[in-house]
């Protein structure tokens, strides 16, 4: 009599046949899909740009955008281990062309996910633009199938870098919005990340060093890290744009506006100082410090840290008001809107002079250069919005604060926290003369989250 086949035989009824009927699936499936492959990428910058607005107006449902493209990484990560565990089972695995369909899609999906949120957040007078436009290059090498298979069977070290970049995109997007972390927490997992899915690209460039390949690799891995490092400036805060900025020689800070109009000629900046005002928008939930760093003609001049907080539309005002200036304060000025982390927000600059090259410090809101909020007009202002932000006559003025009166009186009181006090602190001094010596003082101050 013939022994009774064996419940986890290959050739049996049960598991295995299900298991074979849904792998043949899944192949039937993929070469389905193939003819319509192009849609995928147009699909995954939509569900981007959607998670880009829904997670300010409907908070779980951008969440879960993202939370969907992070199962996909994990399917996709985890199916390597998958199937040799299937292998070892006696188990088919999937075919290497479909593994390497789906990896594909995956890179696309997560390519055009996050490009939204890098045009939103690129500062394009600055180095950020070369990061942007390489992920719009890794985007469109992606949807370039003839390129893409034949790096991805020849150059394996090339692919593997490209899958690194890709996980790092999706580790600096996702987690602010997902576990409401800052930017800087956010932007170290990316590296980390990246670092660790760079081993496979580092071992294929070092196979033809067998005996120190391993020693090759633990020298290798700190200077990727710290070359990552070292261009964080580079790199956009995927979270984090600026809205509006301002300078002036006053401010209202009961209505968080910025005042009044100055010529910035060396007198007039040494006798009555400088406003920076700046809103920044950031996902609700985020609590996070900046920093407003003023440079004279590229040497930082002074630091001064403020919190923002997360949830306002129109972004979280914030200003920065500096009184102490050198007696050589002629130049050109900037102020780096920077995250603890040293990544770019954004910047303003304006040029202290004699005569018309001085810069006139209006109170006017305007918009930076590049596309916050998808403002599809880069550097114009916004006159209608500044008009409407900050009136500039009398008369105007006293209305709008009339208006906000009976607005608050009408309102229904709410618990709110007391607003940051101002702080003082101390810039490094400056080098050079007795009269240029002299440590500047800073004023900082930034509201509480509306």
């Amino acid at each position: 009599m013939p022994p009774a086949p064996s419940p986890s035989s290959p050739g049996t009824p049960g598991p295995v046949s299900r298991l074979t009927r849904l792998q043949r699936g899944v192949e039937a499936l993929v070469e389905r899909l193939r003819p319509w492959s192009w849609l995928w990428p147009p699909v995954a910058f939509g569900a981007g740009l959607g998670s880009f607005f829904l997670v300010e107006r409907q908070q779980w449902l951008g969440a879960l955008l993202a939370l969907g493209m992070l199962g996909a990484w994990l399917l996709l990560l985890s199916e390597s281990m998958i199937g040799r565990l299937l292998v070892r089972r006696g188990y088919p695995a999937l075919p290497r062309t479909v593994t390497q369909f789906i990896a594909q899609m995956i890179h696309q999906e997560t390519l055009f996910f996050c490009l939204p949120f890098l045009l939103v957040t690129t500062v394009w007078r600055s180095g950020q633009a070369l990061f942007t436009l390489l992920v719009i290059g890794m985007a469109l090498f992606s949807v370039l199938d003839p390129l893409y298979h034949r790096i991805a069977e020849r150059l394996r070290w090339f692919y593997f870098a490209f899958h690194a970049q890709c996980v790092f995109l999706v580790v600096l997007v996702t987690l602010p919005t997902l576990l409401h972390l800052t930017t800087y927490q956010s932007l170290l997992l990316a590296i980390a990340a990246m670092l660790l899915f760079s081993l496979p690209s580092l071992l294929h460039l070092t196979a033809a060093q067998r005996g120190r390949r391993w020693l090759m690799v633990l020298v290798l891995l700190p200077l990727l890290a710290g070359a990552a490092w070292a261009g964080r400036i580079w790199v956009p805060p995927a979270s984090l744009w600026i809205t509006a900025t301002a300078l002036s020689p006053g401010f209202d800070e009961a209505s968080r506006r910025p005042r009044g109009e100055l010529t910035l000629t060396p007198g007039a900046l040494a006798e009555q100082g400088l406003y920076a005002y700046t809103a920044i928008h950031a996902p609700r939930g985020l609590r996070e410090e900046v920093h407003h760093v003023w440079r004279l003609d590229g040497e930082e001049v002074d630091r001064i840290a403020l919190t923002i907080e997360g949830g306002r539309e129109a972004g979280y005002r914030a200003w920065s008001h500096k009184r102490n200036f050198p007696e050589a304060n002629a130049g050109r000025w900037r102020i780096d809107v920077m995250t603890d982390g040293g990544q770019r927000i954004g910047v303003i600059r304006f040029r202290v002079a004699e005569g018309e090259e001085a810069t006139r410090a209006d109170g006017r809101i305007r918009r930076p250069v590049g596309l916050p909020g998808l403002a599809w007009w880069p550097g114009v202002p916004d006159d209608e919005a500044a008009r409407e932000e900050a009136p500039t006559s009398e008369e105007e003025r006293e209305a709008a604060d009339e208006g906000k009166e009976e607005a608050d009186k009408a309102a229904p009181p709410t618990p709110e926290e007391p607003a940051l006090p101002p702080r003082q602190g101390d810039a490094d001094a400056t080098s050079g003369s007795a009269a240029a010596s002299m440590t500047a003082q800073a004023l900082a101050g930034s509201e509480k989250g509306e």
